[in-house]
């Protein structure tokens, strides 16, 4: 009887040892995994950053339309500052936000050195102030006239 004790014993320290070991090399693998998503992750923001800083310093994006090349305004939006504008959207919020209320157009273009005299010269410029208005930086008011937002 001690001997068959002593049997299951001994067997049963084997198949803990054996388990042991599996759990061993298990934890292995987890720590070896954990430590490669952690530099995953270090990669990953080290990009990201790279990335953010790329598209800041690249400017507004441009697309084709109709063989011609076309600054994209953004929305205004959380997160989205006056640089994200091309220079010259950029200028006239400036124009606007200086006026301190209501402008047209034509002052505007008066203040952009356009020739306001010329109604052609000041359809582009309508165009942008419109633009801005629908994205959200400048406010439109009924009578044709912008005011900026705050």
């Amino acid at each position: 009887m001690e001997s068959e004790i002593a049997g299951r014993i001994a067997a049963r320290r084997v198949e803990l040892d054996e388990l042991e070991e599996q759990l061993v090399k298990q934890l292995d693998q987890v720590r070896a995994e954990r430590d490669e998503l952690a530099v995953a992750e270090r990669v990953w923001q080290r990009i990201a950053e790279q990335l953010a800083a790329e598209s800041a310093a690249a400017g507004p994006l441009a697309v084709q339309v109709a063989g011609r090349a076309v600054l994209l305004v953004p929305l205004r939006g959380l997160g989205v500052t006056e640089d994200a504008l091309p220079p010259d959207y950029q200028r006239i919020l400036a124009i606007v936000r200086d006026a301190g209320g209501p402008v047209a157009t034509r002052q505007v273009g008066e203040a952009l050195g356009l020739e306001a005299s010329v109604r052609g010269k000041l359809e582009p410029l309508r165009g942008k102030l419109s633009k801005l208005a629908g994205r959200g930086w400048l406010r439109k008011l009924p009578d044709g006239r912008f005011t900026a937002r705050l």
